[in-house]
């Protein structure tokens, strides 16, 4: 679904923004890419969806090269959440913004405003509302919704929870985890490695421009060798279980914290 082979991206003669990278994602993984500031997670993302090309290597995605397709093409399969949604959202009330997609790929009005309607009823929002007066977590709902019309076989997510309170968040997550059960392939950068925790099957670790690592999430962030080169600190429940030792190291929830200090009190 998504594969990127060797490849390299210079920004202003810096050539480690990218550096001979490779890594494949398949169709219906959450994948999430993480990194210290500066590592060229983001960079990477506009390299998948078109925004630029590479320098030298090969980006496919959904079958296409990147570097031979128009970025209109590409963005017909790539769904794209910016880390700020109001760099997104440019129509004046929700529908016209969750249809505006819709209209951009030659459906006609009521069409667009049928499936609009749809969605917002899905994502609980008011139809008539101008974007602009919502709070920013109602705004990257509606970012959120107006990518899950166009129905995207991938989602790229650029830090989807900064400036979230917990509840937004997980209304966000939740949202992108529904489509992903459903088989859209999710890519997400994120700072929150709470997050990445709870609903990233897989991890991507970059520094420098290049691949440290890849695999599961547990196992990536019980690697505190990984982390320390990677500048990453893991989950606040990994470090505490990886404290506490010999037993805790199948301990990625506070529910399971709490059934194995159980059992080591019923041993006893």
């Amino acid at each position: 679904m998504i594969k990127l082979e060797n490849v390299s991206y210079c920004y202003e003669g810096d050539c480690s923004v990218v550096n001979e990278l490779s890594f494949e994602i398949k169709k219906g993984e959450f994948a999430a890419l993480i990194g210290e500031n500066g590592a060229g997670k983001t960079t990477i993302t506009k390299l998948i969806n078109g925004l630029i090309k590479p320098g030298s290597g090969i980006v496919t995605v959904a079958g296409l090269d990147t570097k031979k397709t128009k970025t209109s093409l590409i963005a017909r399969h790539v769904g794209y959440l910016f880390q700020n949604p109001d760099r997104q959202i440019c129509q004046n009330t929700v529908r016209a913004e969750i249809g505006f997609g819709l209209r951009l790929q030659g459906r006609d009005k009521e069409e667009a405003d049928q499936k609009a309607d749809s969605i917002i009823k899905e994502f609980g929002l008011d139809g008539d509302k101008d974007p602009f007066t919502l709070s920013r977590g109602e705004r990257q709902r509606v970012a959120l919704a107006s990518i899950l019309a166009v129905e995207p076989e991938i989602m790229i997510l650029d830090e989807p929870t900064t400036g979230l309170d917990y509840l937004e968040c997980m209304q966000v997550m939740n949202a992108v985890a529904a489509l992903n059960k459903e088989g859209v392939t999710v890519l997400m950068v994120c700072h929150d490695m709470e997050v990445v925790l709870d609903f990233a099957q897989r991890v991507l670790v970059v520094s420098g421009g290049r691949l440290l690592a890849e695999g599961r999430t547990r196992e990536i962030f019980r690697n505190t060798e990984l982390m320390e080169r990677a500048s990453v600190l893991p989950p606040q429940l990994t470090q505490l279980a990886i404290r506490l030792g010999e037993g805790f190291e199948r301990a990625d929830t506070t529910e399971e914290m709490v059934d194995i200090i159980k059992q080591k009190r019923g041993a006893r």
